[in-house]
């Protein structure tokens, strides 16, 4: 994966930059030392490595202006991180960059009930932002499979989602306001405690901008009230193509339920191995869970229990109590890290119609053979989050660009019958140089535009997002 050159007049004032930072930040919050820079040469896409100039971990918003405005005044390209679970390389440094984590910035600042908002420091990871009110009786909805690690700042950077999002929608509907330092050290407040503000939708523009725009260190987001009861039902199948064609009869039907989770065979396998959850043995199951009282729940999930059996399925298990429940959603929980122990894996994060399903699947399948490369389908299937995981041998000479390659084809795919390239995991540099196939030049021009108001100097995350060759005169002006 081609990175920009460093820029060697930065690289060689090193000592300079340090020196500065550590004038306006604590001592303790400026990391120099190559050995403990390691932490951050790389995000959760672990193929591509940089270790970065230094590390910066402010705990605050005054702190993150500070350092913005030293590296701003010196030219320094600046990177900003949150727990570093992005899949697409989005908090990779470069050698001349200052990674800013806000690892430190993990505080509750404001919660309200009756308003139905909590605000807090975008260091916060997602899960403990519901653990901060669900003994009062809320949470918080977007729930990413790293939920218990990722932190509020990624979520926000690249709109994240979850098994839930299918009925709650994902970060973009769930956040109400921000704080954001740009990189000149300038903080704005964005939005707030209140439904759409007045003027330019600049949070619709924040949300998923991938740190290009701003830094954001507080977030106010959106709480509910834990539903009165939740239920899951597990299918089995005989065909990835069947289970897809039954996620669209779902939907199709007018059913919304607050998941409709996917596994094909080869995840099926991993997780039983890893997990034990007891899944049937068969080529494909579905986990869908439907919300309510227990009537709503009863409708609901005879209406999709009837609409499953026209397709035949291998099993069907609705959880009769929260243990059977738990045992339902165990396996996907533990579906990457179970992928993890038989190989090296790429995720992928193409999103496509739901109605397509079926007939991706089988292109993913015939593409598998083609490039022999086994590929693991783990997914959302309600929104058509695509999650296939393609297993290669990272020690293989060669095996890393085979299944780049493949990546990219699987990707061009969902574009090609009316998706896009990603659904939460961002752009970052996996897909950068795939973003001509979904917009035209004129296209990218406008969003670099946006970019250059922002940011005019391009030294936020500047090498991501954007083909190098459409950026590069902006990033050297």
């Amino acid at each position: 994966m081609q990175m920009p050159e460093p820029n060697a007049n930065v690289l060689a004032r090193k000592a300079e930059i340090v020196a500065r930072l550590r004038e306006v930040l604590p001592k303790s919050a400026v990391i120099d030392d190559p050995a403990e820079t390691r932490a951050y040469e790389c995000d959760a896409l672990s193929a591509y490595r940089c270790a970065p100039l230094c590390a910066v971990l402010p705990a605050n918003t005054a702190e993150v202006a500070a350092a913005l405005k030293v590296c701003h005044a010196m030219g320094v390209p600046v990177v900003p991180r949150g727990a570093g679970t992005s899949l697409a390389g989005g908090s990779m440094p470069t050698a001349d960059a200052v990674i800013l984590g806000v690892a430190r910035m993990n505080d509750v600042l404001e919660v309200d009930y009756a308003n139905r908002f909590i605000r807090v420091q975008s260091g916060r990871t997602n899960l403990s932002v519901t653990g901060a009110v669900e003994t009062d009786g809320f949470f918080y909805a977007p729930d990413p499979s790293s939920q218990l690690a990722c932190a509020i700042a990624g979520n926000v950077a690249m709109n994240s989602g979850g098994a839930h999002c299918l009925k709650y929608g994902v970060t973009t509907n769930n956040l109400l306001g921000v704080t954001m330092v740009t990189m000149d050290g300038s903080i704005l407040e964005i939005g707030g405690a209140h439904l759409d503000a007045g003027g330019l939708d600049l949070l619709g523009v924040i949300c998923g901008s991938e740190g290009q725009l701003g830094v954001v260190t507080e977030a106010t987001l959106r709480i509910l009230p834990k539903p009165e009861g939740a239920r899951p039902v597990l299918m089995g199948f005989d065909a990835n193509e069947v289970a897809g064609a039954c996620v669209s009869a779902i939907i199709k039907a007018g059913v919304l339920p607050v998941a409709i989770e996917f596994m094909d065979r080869p995840c099926i396998r991993a997780t039983e191995a890893f997990a034990k959850a007891g899944y049937p043995d068969c080529e494909a199951l579905l986990i869908v869970e439907v919300e309510g009282s227990e009537a709503e729940i009863a409708e609901q999930l005879g209406l999709i229990l009837e609409i499953a059996r026209t397709f035949n399925p291998v099993e069907l298990r609705e959880a009769a109590d929260e243990d059977q429940a738990k045992r339902i959603w165990l396996g996907r929980k533990s579906a990457f890290g179970a992928m993890g122990q038989i190989n090296d894996y790429m995720c992928l994060d193409g999103t496509i119609p739901v109605s397509q399903l079926p007939y991706v699947l089988r292109r993913i399948s015939e593409m598998s053979k083609d490039f022999g490369l086994d590929v693991g389908n783990v997914f959302h299937a309600g929104d058509g989050n695509m999650h296939p995981l393609i297993l290669y041998n990272a020690n293989k000479p060669g095996d890393l660009e085979l299944c780049e390659r493949f990546g990219a084809e699987i990707l061009k795919l969902c574009v090609e019958v009316g998706g896009c390239l990603t659904g939460e995991h961002g752009v970052g540099i996996e897909k950068r140089d795939l973003m001509t196939v979904q917009f035209a030049p004129d296209d990218l021009d406008i969003q670099m535009r946006i970019k250059d108001v922002f940011d005019p100097k391009w030294l936020l995350n500047a090498a991501k997002v954007f083909p190098l060759a459409a950026s590069e005169p902006r990033r050297a002006a």
